[in-house]
């Protein structure tokens, strides 16, 4: 991931879309879970996170921090989705 890719802002447009009801949002096009993709689900329930103290570089932490106050938890998702990536490596 280069240092350009950390300064990326979401163009998502995040007001309108909390600002959208439930019964306004037009689900049709969303095709019904088949029983084959039920069948290969699994719940994930989640664990008590552990409290480490890790070395982040200095501009990663800012980027996470300035995506909002669970930046901890994404960072968590990002190590979560590296690692499950690479098992059996």
């Amino acid at each position: 991931m280069s240092a350009h890719d950390m300064n990326r802002h979401s163009e998502t447009n995040w007001a309108r879309v909390d600002a959208l009801a439930d019964d306004t949002i037009d689900t049709s096009d969303i095709q019904p879970l088949t029983d084959a993709q039920l069948a290969r689900m699994t719940l994930r329930v989640p664990k008590q996170p552990l409290a480490i103290t890790v070395s982040i570089d200095p501009d990663v932490l800012a980027w996470y921090r300035s995506q909002g106050d669970e930046f901890e938890q994404r960072i968590n998702a990002a190590l979560r989705i590296y690692a499950e990536a690479h098992k059996g490596n």
